[in-house]
């Protein structure tokens, strides 16, 4: 199962590639790899997503926000409620875990949603 992608193709043509590694019996957490060739996504999180960067290059800016630049080693966190951009430089490989957000509180904690 892919976990749904949270991001909107803005400009370019960006084709992004999900594998999933695995999925929590209860479905909130799930792991695998994007990827994604060059071209911008829109960004609109409702989740939490840690990211691990394998390669590549993209900057991601906040909406009214500063941009910044990730690149192969870099580790970074997308919280709930981010939107911004998402703008992939050179073709990008990251390593993922995506933890469902459910009632306004991290997955996991025994919430039924």
């Amino acid at each position: 199962m892919n976990p749904d992608w949270a991001g909107k193709a803005e400009s370019g043509d960006p084709q992004a590639i999900i594998v999933s590694e695995y999925e929590s019996p209860d479905g909130k957490i799930q792991t695998g790899t994007w990827e994604s060739s060059t071209g911008t996504w829109m960004l609109d999180y409702g989740d939490w997503e840690y990211c691990h960067v394998l390669e590549g290059r993209f900057v991601i800016t906040p909406l009214g926000g500063e941009p910044t630049e990730y690149s192969a080693g870099d580790v970074f966190v997308l919280e709930p409620g981010f939107k911004g951009t998402l703008k992939v430089l050179a073709r990008t490989r990251k390593h993922f875990v995506y933890m469902t957000v459910a009632n306004g509180a991290a997955a996991g904690n025994g919430s039924d949603s």
